[in-house]
């Protein structure tokens, strides 16, 4: 299994990149790794490893390229040639932790989307209080959606749910402002519909307020209002671990609480550690693209090659695509 590695994406890069690298490539001696990026940056935190290969550019997309232009122009960046690999052959799957927009325009335009897909959808898993969390998509690579994109979502979060996070019948969820049949607007209206007759376990509508309770393995929405939600979510996080932060370092007392229950604390940030779920999939293009969080540590790179891994071991792709072929067959006959 070969796989690309964008070293110069993201915060932390491109120490935080090749140390997780490292971390996969010593556990899986059947993973090669191509880190792409400039060699004099990278090498410092690579390990004397046969399965880890550099391939230089000093050129790189950052936060403030325009995603689209960035793409087309700087034809030589390490997000681009990462991209390149995986269209030319060369590795069967990409990671980047770098400028979202840009790499979902790589995603489109240099490695592809996948057949019977109208529009990838950007997806991340999500913590939930049982520590099980949930795969939310779209948020955030479509802005405007029809309703046979929500479905192709339902189906793609279905597939990526049951194969690879082993859920069996994965209940999959309409965001919406109700959870009575009938809610919300025309899209979800029309949406709800085709999703009551497709080969998913349909649990109907969900409200926001029941995500992080679990009340859905898979959460389908469009970018606009998964975005909104997804911000919502983090912000609430940090907001609320600041205020308890606060509260304990307020007099002498709340600091001498603070130390008995420490560890609870540090188990509570860990249960929502972003970095415990790998990456956010671009579903719906030809091959596996992840997109690393921004602030990734090595242990999140970590994670987000072993969740490339199993999409490339599980044939994510093809049985999306094979899938989403049977049902659009089956809309053609009737």
């Amino acid at each position: 299994m070969k796989l690309a590695i964008d070293a110069m994406g993201g915060d932390n890069a491109p120490e935080a990149i090749v140390k997780g690298a490292v971390m996969a490539a010593e556990e899986r001696k059947d993973l090669e790794i191509t880190l792409v990026g400039d060699e004099a940056q990278i090498k410092p935190f690579l390990k004397d490893l046969p399965n880890i290969s550099v391939l230089h550019t000093t050129e790189r997309i950052t936060g403030e390229d325009e995603p689209v232009r960035a793409v087309r122009r700087k034809k030589n960046a390490s997000m681009v040639l990462t991209a390149k690999e995986v269209k030319e052959g060369r590795a069967d799957g990409c990671i980047s932790a770098g400028n979202t927009g840009a790499l979902m325009s790589a995603g489109l335009f240099v490695v592809g989307r996948m057949e019977g897909v109208d529009r990838p959808a950007l997806s991340p898993t999500l913590p939930t209080q049982d520590g099980k969390g949930f795969l939310m998509l779209d948020v955030g690579a479509n802005v405007d959606a029809k309703p046979e994109h929500l479905l192709q979502y339902a189906v793609i979060g279905s597939i990526y749910a049951e194969q690879v996070r082993n859920i069996k019948q994965p209940r999959v969820g309409l965001l919406n402002v109700g959870t009575e049949d009938g809610k919300g607007s025309d899209l979800t209206k029309k949406a709800f519909e085709l999703m009551k007759d497709a080969p998913i376990n349909f649990i109907g509508n969900v409200e926001s307020r029941d995500l992080l309770d679990g009340v859905a393995d898979v959460v389908v929405t469009d970018g606009f209002t998964g975005n909104v939600a997804l911000k919502t979510i983090e912000g609430t996080a940090l907001t609320m671990f600041s205020m308890i932060k606060e509260t304990f370092m307020n007099s002498f007392k709340t600091k001498l609480a603070a130390g008995l229950v420490k560890n609870d604390l540090r188990g509570l940030k860990d249960k929502l550690d972003y970095s415990e779920y790998g990456g956010a999939g671009l579903f719906g293009l030809a091959a596996p693209v992840i997109k690393a969080h921004g602030s990734s540590n090595d242990r999140a790179v970590y994670n987000a090659i072993r969740q490339a891994c199993q999409m490339v071991e599980l044939n994510v792709t093809s049985t999306i695509s094979t899938t989403l072929k049977d049902i659009k067959a089956k809309e053609e006959q009737e």
